[in-house]
């Protein structure tokens, strides 16, 4: 009868164990088993993982790829080099791609507003090697730079061969790497003007139209989801990173390698709803707010604004009470001092410990003060 009962409780115990997810140093008990191969929940904000399944393996992603795509195209917006205004050429070999298409005319001219949008609403490989084309000068030369872009957001399990998500061989990616990328694209605010599109006519320069529509179906069917990109090839099977906001949290999931599309979404859905339910976030510095002024030797002013250069957020469990101060430092700046300049720190401490120091910067210039400035101020004082 002992053995039994040793028994018993050996695999009551093994059992509890296979159920047991650690999230955020916290142990939960998931009662959802993903059959996808790989899976993770991430919050935006603070870039925490709440839960992780295989989130290492190099997998295909189908064209989960493209998010590394609009990446590159966002950050040539940013700097200024590209304006959703320009006509981008559409050569033969980009009309030529198979897949998911825009049935872009090849010889034509599409504004790049149109193309962005074909790819992330509706997953145009046509429309992606357009812009590779248009940005790096070839496919090849694209590729390189989001390999690159990848090397400097860390993220060590991903190689990139094109930039479509089309079966390649060497070309993978992980979970971890998705979340990663993909929450940089989720950076780009105008990623949202797109994302939230469910269906659209491209009006082709012959005046032919092609419908398009939403890959990604829980933008309609999930409260709070507001973007997406989806991804399957018979190799990769069904792929899905999403995000949605609720109050203040947004939250990140990924899937890769669900047996079809409706598991993948159910999949992405139980993960949020999991991380709505037990986790809030909340913003504790402000980037656009004042932090105080500092003092300034020797300048036209004798102190100067300042803001932090990043907002700072604590993501909690539901009920959790966590003790957070953040305390303000300023420094004595000697002039001349130039916006952007480190005037000062913000220290955050979270029950007792100290877990990140923020720069104060300068909101504007402060010029020194010159011969001239302080025989003003001795005629003003006499």
């Amino acid at each position: 009868m002992k053995k039994i009962f040793k028994v018993f409780v050996s695999v009551a115990l093994l059992l509890v164990a296979m159920l047991t997810v650690t999230i955020s140093n916290q142990t939960v008990y998931a009662d959802t088993a993903y059959s996808a191969r790989a899976a993770l929940l991430m919050d935006y904000d603070t870039g925490e993982v709440l839960f992780s399944q295989n989130e290492a393996d190099r997998l295909q992603i189908a064209s989960m790829v493209k998010i590394m795509t609009l990446n590159l195209i966002f950050d040539e917006i940013d700097a200024g080099n590209l304006s959703i205004e320009d006509e981008i050429s559409v050569s033969e070999n980009a009309s030529g791609m198979g897949g998911s298409q825009a049935f872009l005319d090849a010889g034509c001219n599409y504004k790049a507003d149109e193309l962005i949008k074909s790819i992330i609403v509706a997953s145009a490989n046509d429309s992606c090697v357009a812009m590779a084309e248009h940005i790096a000068g070839s496919v090849s030369g694209f590729v390189a730079r989001m390999n690159d872009k990848a090397e400097r957001l860390g993220m060590a399990n991903t190689n990139f061969v094109n930039c479509t998500g089309l079966p390649a061989p060497n070309q993978y990616c992980c979970a971890s790497d998705v979340a990663t990328m993909f929450r940089e694209l989720v950076g780009h605010k105008q990623f949202f003007d797109y994302s939230k599109i469910w269906m659209f006519d491209l009006v082709h320069p012959s005046g032919r139209i092609t419908q398009l529509s939403n890959t990604n179906k829980l933008i309609r069917f999930y409260e709070g989801c507001d973007g997406g990109k989806t991804g399957f090839t018979t190799e990769a099977l069904s792929c899905l990173a999403a995000t949605a906001r609720r109050g203040d949290t947004r939250l990140i999931s990924v899937i890769i390698g669900a047996p079809d599309s409706k598991t993948r979404n159910k999949e992405v859905s139980a993960m949020l709803n999991e991380g709505f339910a037990n986790y809030e976030t909340r913003q504790y510095v402000f980037s656009q707010n004042s932090a105080g002024w500092a003092n300034v030797n020797g300048g036209k002013e004798k102190t100067v604004e300042c803001t932090p250069a990043e907002d700072y957020f604590v993501l909690t469990r539901k009920g959790e009470k966590r003790d957070v101060n953040i305390d303000f430092y300023y420094f004595t700046a000697a002039a001349p001092v130039r916006q952007g300049d480190v005037v000062g720190k913000a220290t955050v401490t979270i029950d007792g410990e100290v877990i990140k120091e923020i720069d104060l910067i300068a909101k504007s210039g402060v010029e020194g003060r010159e011969f001239k400035d302080i025989l003003d101020e001795v005629i003003k004082a006499w």
